[in-house]
């Protein structure tokens, strides 16, 4: 029987660059959680999921809104249902035990196998949310007030927390991280990204998509940049339409529209820059 790995070293269906591998390890090691930053769409939130298979640990998956209080990962007192069933006569609301529901954190803690805890864009949430967990994330417990319930880890889960760095986080919560920021693909790891999610893809309609995507995204001005999830699902329009590599080509090596740009462009105010560039572009072009 395979013993089960406390490292990481990529999988098949995620590429990890060298620097990423380090960070997954250091943290785990460290038994600090690790902070992950970087564009929408680098595989932030893929990159837990990936390392609980890896190491064949069970996940807990937290994924944090604008309105999420930290209270709701430790666990929620349901007040109404208690307040129903006692006016319903039912004999369970003498404990109130049945009416705690247990968070995301606590499910982790109770966990008999360490678990892999991941709590998803934390910077949606206000500023106090990441403090509000400095107790919880130090000792890895919290307390039950209705209850009177002490809750501990049996087992230290190894905790990711990804943020899109669409606002500071207190130093106090920095301090407790391990930090790691996904920098966007270069080329030849985009390619080896791609090859994984479409094994067999001709050499020359991936050489065209890659420079198409790259000069979209080298464009100045563009308030969302197209993604690699954006890529791949662009890759798969490609060849379901079955355009040719040729239909991406730019003869005077400069950006021009690609056929279904709609899949890596997705607001307005960048579709109208993208195609007034294009119209400047041209017209730089022709002869006087």
């Amino acid at each position: 029987m395979k013993k089960p790995t406390s490292r990481f070293s990529g999988s098949d269906s995620y590429i990890a660059t060298g620097e990423l591998t380090l960070a997954v390890n250091a943290a785990v090691t460290l038994s600090r959680p690790l902070l992950i930053k970087g564009e929408p769409g680098t595989g932030k939130t893929q990159l837990a999921q990936e390392v609980a298979s890896a190491l064949d640990r069970p996940l807990f998956e937290w994924h944090i809104k604008s309105t999420s209080k930290a209270q709701q990962g430790l666990y929620e007192y349901d007040a109404v249902s208690r307040l129903r069933d006692s006016q319903l006569g039912d004999s369970k609301v003498q404990d109130i035990a049945n009416y705690i529901v247990p968070g995301m954190l606590w499910r982790a803690f109770e966990s008999d196998q360490q678990a892999v805890l991941l709590i998803d864009e934390i910077d949606k949430a206000d500023i106090e949310f990441p403090n509000d967990l400095l107790r919880e994330l130090d000792r890895m417990e919290f307390y039950v007030y209705e209850t009177r319930q002490l809750v501990k880890a049996r087992q230290r889960p190894i905790v990711f927390i990804t943020s899109n760095n669409e606002k500071e986080l207190p130093d106090a919560f920095l301090r407790r991280c391990f930090f790691h920021y996904i920098r966007f693909p270069d080329r030849e790891t985009m390619e080896a990204i791609v090859d994984v999610h479409f094994p067999g893809l001709k050499k020359e309609l991936l050489a065209e998509a890659l420079t198409s995507f790259y000069r979209i995204r080298d464009v100045p001005g563009l308030k969302k940049k197209p993604s690699t999830s954006e890529l791949l699902d662009w890759i798969k329009l490609l060849l379901a339409e079955e355009i040719p590599p040729e239909a991406l080509r730019s003869d005077d090596q400069k950006v021009s529209i690609p056929p279904l740009y709609g899949a890596l462009l997705k607001n307005e105010q960048d579709v109208h820059l993208f195609e007034q560039l294009v119209f400047l572009n041209r017209r730089a072009g022709r002869p006087g």
